[in-house]
């Protein structure tokens, strides 16, 4: 079973620029779908970003045009690029794999947008 830890989230300024990783303890060569989800107080668990092992990849609307999602194969890290971050993001982050032996979810990393 993998295990992700996620990592580069903190307090920005509206307008600012993060970028979250999420490292897996082996290989995500063969993990089909990896994706970073957003929480907020009081709000459901949401999908922020999707990436497929072929290198297609999703977004939400809020976040279309604003983040970009990655993956390094030979790194065994996913990436979460964050640019015109808005007090909206604001979120704990969660990296989760979906793959034929499970459902991982890291442990979160907060972002917070604030002036």
């Amino acid at each position: 079973q993998v295990q992700l830890v996620e990592s580069g989230g903190g307090l920005v300024q509206p307008g600012g620029s993060l970028r979250l990783s999420c490292a897996a303890s082996e290989s995500i060569f063969s993990i089909n779908f990896m994706g970073w989800y957003r929480q907020a107080p009081g709000k459901q668990r949401e999908l922020v970003s999707l990436i497929i092992s072929g290198g297609s990849t999703n977004y939400a609307d809020s976040v279309k045009g604003r983040f970009t999602i990655s993956r390094d194969n030979a790194k065994n890290t996913v990436y979460l690029q964050m640019n015109n971050l808005k007090p909206e993001d604001t979120a704990i982050y969660y990296c989760n794999a979906k793959y034929q032996l499970g459902n991982v979810w890291g442990q979160g990393t907060q972002v917070t947008v604030s002036s």
